[in-house]
């Protein structure tokens, strides 16, 4: 009886070892996982105090329905940030874009004067959790990749 030719086995895949140094544009290990502590506080955070709301609701006026979905949309997107943290990095951004401009020209304004109260001074009080998003951004990062690095193409080349 003929036996056919032993075949090579094929070697196992092994896991493959995550460079101490990652290459450039890409976060490390552990920038990573900070990441996602701010995807984490901000996805559950909302998900918690917005979606019972959105699920269980009456009318609502068009701003508030407006905020409502778009923060739900932004716990959503925070979640996905958990699996993918450096692509979903603009969420991030977002979230302290908006609450800076809203400290600023809302609550700094009131703050000043003496104003601040009420409704407002709650919000400050919300608002001021963006603190933990700061910390948790790789800053030289973002400016490497967002500010400094060349932009992509506005038209084709010939």
């Amino acid at each position: 009886m003929k036996q056919a030719p032993a075949r090579p086995s094929a070697p196992s895949p092994q896991p493959q070892p995550v460079p101490a140094v990652p290459p450039p544009g890409r976060l490390s290990l552990w920038q990573l996982n900070l990441l996602r502590v701010g995807y984490l506080v901000m996805g559950v955070g909302l998900a918690v105090f917005k979606w019972p709301t959105f699920l269980d609701h009456g009318p609502w006026s068009l701003a508030e329905g407006t905020k409502e979905c778009m923060l739900v949309a932004m716990s959503v997107l925070a979640l996905l940030g958990l699996r993918h943290p450096q692509r979903m990095l603009p969420i991030l951004l977002f979230e302290v874009a908006w609450k800076l401009l809203w400290l600023g020209v809302v609550a700094l304004p009131l703050w000043v004067h003496g104003e601040l109260g009420g409704a407002t001074r709650v919000q400050a009080g919300t608002v001021l959790w963006v603190a933990i998003i700061i910390a948790v951004v790789p800053w030289r990062h973002v400016l490497g990749q967002y500010v400094t690095a060349p932009g992509e193409p506005w038209r084709r080349t010939r």
